[in-house]
């Protein structure tokens, strides 16, 4: 009897044996990478001889030693992604969270024991697997799901106040914070991916005055295009070619245009005509504008939401940590009796800020340090909500103005482009204007955000770098967020007698129909206060031979009136006033009074925005620029450096020596 009694004890006891090292293993499969290492490994051979039955005892059992186990550590909040990488490409991406295993791993190396380094006990395992393959099928779940957590992500749970508890304002409730917070690494491009995404337009076509003797265009102020061209050159690579907008790199620069006298009259064109420096036989006809700068004491109350993308792709340094630089400094030149509100999207929307006036800076500041990133792209749910926000606090005596942040991924709700762009048009004309800031790259959907700011009545810039972003919304800050003229077009009726071709060199993308010109109704760009806009034309004189022949029965003649017949064309320039509905109109023509014989003649803005557009058309691969090429660029553009307080041009120079070396 006492042989039996001994003979079951030492065999549970055996079994208790065996089964521990199982429990611990599958225990250890369920906690993050970071602690795993806090566990003592079991190789696979060790699971191999779980299997195995005990052996039938030859002697009374002896007393066993077993260590005490330490009790277990604090549980940690952790969100699963859903991204697949495994898990050494996700601690190679992850510096944080290798550094954290190597040093726990160290510490396990400093306290041997007797029996080997002894883990914290795990916490007991649930629905336990019934085979091996449900096992093997179990541990590999759980490692996917703990690899794909960020470390990041999970310090920002723990921490205190490390996320938003966002109240929100959409019909169908509250979002809850883990889906504001969960990272779905899918959204962030690897360093070989690249889904930027550009409207595919082509360019400007030469046109024959006799046919077709009349241009009409919307003014575009956006510099989106330059900033993309300079993070690529840097790069060391040329941008593509969608990427170019010529008229965004030309109108990047500040210009001293001759400046208008007052808000009544809003600006004053300058004509310009000079010999095309890569084909002296053309000419260039320059137009330059200047808006009238709003003194501070002038300008309108700022009403403000700043819609912030805090999708997991915005995580990366150059993304979410730039738009909220890029937000701090915009909030500390506005006037004590601004206000500012902040909307939020990720895989739902909501209000991180309630409108605040300026004088509570510490308030907006803070709420601006609190946002995190993480989350699917509920854009178009964002873009509603911030828009209801602002109508709920509008004021027709201020500026209302909701200012998006984003890398321009849209991807859940609604993304259809026709749906947002009415819209956003509809918001326009109740009064509210959106304007966006681009930032990241490799994920940048720059197509959709130039339509959405177009019918937004706003600017579609990108922020590469701080500096840009102070650029941006400091030193533009009155042309970025206040207009002096809205609907702005223009309209050049060339004269056959002394120019047979033309083209417009850029805004593809602005071209209106002629009669589109005198319809009130027609939406077009907008100006805002002491903004300049350039536009060239390149022109082909009567009596130089152009790029098409001469039509054989439709032969021009020559008007009547001997002035006119001198005259290269006629510019007319149409506008409205921010609060009017109906437009005005400037118009002069463009004399022979008005041509330089040399384009060194020319003044310095001339000269350098035509080196401007001369490299545009390089980078973009233009047919018309001959042998012309980037050592030309930079000879014309050293000459027109001027007093270039902020090192732009000095800046624009370097580029053009990159361009020179750049890979494809």
């Amino acid at each position: 009897m006492r042989a039996t009694y001994l003979y079951r004890a030492a065999a549970a006891l055996a079994v208790v044996i065996v089964a521990a090292p199982l429990v611990l293993y599958v225990s250890q499969s369920r906690l993050p990478s970071g602690e795993r290492s806090l566990i003592a490994p079991t190789a696979p051979q060790e699971a191999a001889e779980m299997a195995k039955p005990a052996p039938e005892p030859t002697a009374a059992p002896q007393t066993l030693s077993v260590p005490a186990i330490s009790p277990p550590p604090a549980p940690r909040l952790r969100q699963r992604g859903t991204a697949d990488a495994d898990q050494n490409q996700r601690e190679t991406a992850t510096p944080e969270l290798k550094k954290e295993k190597d040093a726990v791993a160290r510490q396990d190396e400093a306290k041997p024991s007797a029996n080997g380094p002894i883990a914290p006990a795990p916490a007991p395992m649930q629905d336990a697997p019934k085979s091996r393959e449900e096992l093997r099928a179990r541990i590999a779940q759980e490692a996917a799901s703990a690899a794909s957590q960020p470390l990041a992500g999970r310090r920002a749970l723990e921490a205190p106040g490390g996320s938003l508890a966002m109240r929100s304002i959409a019909p169908s409730g509250p979002a809850p914070l883990g889906a504001l917070a969960s990272h779905d690494r899918r959204l962030e491009p690897t360093p070989d991916t690249n889904r930027d995404q550009f409207a595919a337009v082509a360019p400007n076509p030469v046109k024959q005055v006799a046919s077709e003797p009349v241009s009409t265009f919307s003014i575009d102020v956006d510099t989106a295009s330059y900033a993309f061209v300079r993070r690529a050159l840097n790069a060391g690579r040329l941008p593509p070619k969608d990427a170019l907008r010529v008229e965004e790199m030309i109108n990047y620069f500040p210009y001293d245009y001759p400046r208008p006298e007052s808000a009544a009259t809003p600006f004053q064109p300058t004509v310009t005509v000079v010999p095309a420096p890569w084909n002296p036989a053309n000419k260039l006809v320059h137009i330059a504008i200047k808006g009238y700068a709003i003194v501070a004491a002038e300008r309108p109350r700022a009403n403000l939401v700043f819609l912030v993308d805090v999708s997991g792709s915005m995580r990366p340094d150059d993304r979410l940590p730039l738009a909220k630089n890029a937000f701090r400094l915009l909030v500390a030149e506005l006037k004590p009796d601004d206000t500012v509100a902040i909307v939020t999207y990720a895989s739902g929307s909501g209000i991180a800020l309630e409108p605040t006036t300026a004088a509570d800076r510490p308030k907006i500041l803070a709420a601006i340090d609190a946002l995190n990133a993480g989350g699917s792209t509920a854009g178009a749910q964002g873009i509603n909500d911030a828009y209801r926000l602002a109508e709920a606090h509008f004021d027709k005596t201020a500026v209302n103005r909701v200012i998006l942040a984003t890398d321009g991924d849209f991807n859940v709700g609604i993304t259809n482009q026709d749906e947002l762009k009415g819209f956003i048009e509809r918001k326009r004309q109740a009064g509210i204007f959106l304007s966006i800031i681009g930032v990241g790259a490799g994920n940048y959907n720059d197509a959709l955000m130039q339509i959405l700011a177009q019918n937004g009545n706003g600017t579609a810039a990108y922020a590469d770098t701080l500096n840009e972003a102070r650029k941006i919304l400091v030193d533009e800050a009155s042309s970025t967020l206040f207009p002096i003229a809205k609907d702005v077009k223009i309209q050049v009726e060339f004269n056959p007698a002394q120019v047979s071709e033309y083209r417009l060199i850029g805004y593809e993308t602005r071209s209106l129909r002629r009669e589109d010109f005198n319809n009130d109704k027609v939406d077009a760009g907008d100006i805002g206060s002491g903004h300049t806009v350039t536009a060239i034309y390149e022109v082909t004189p009567a009596t130089a031979a152009g790029l098409a022949d001469e039509l054989r029965y439709q032969r021009p003649e020559s008007p009547a009136a001997p002035t006119p017949d001198r005259e290269l064309g006629f510019l007319k320039l149409r506008y409205k006033l921010p609060e009017k509905d109906s437009s005005n109109l400037i118009s002069f023509p463009i004399t022979p009074a008005l041509e330089k014989t040399d384009i060194s003649a020319a003044a310095e803005d001339v000269r350098f925005s035509v080196a401007v557009a001369a490299f545009g058309q390089l980078l973009r691969g233009l047919p018309y620029l001959g042998s012309y090429g980037y050592e030309d660029v930079l000879a014309l553009a050293q000459t027109a450096r001027g007093p270039d307080l902020y090192a732009y041009r000095a800046e624009f120079l370097n580029l053009v020596r990159l361009a020179k070396s750049a890979r494809p």
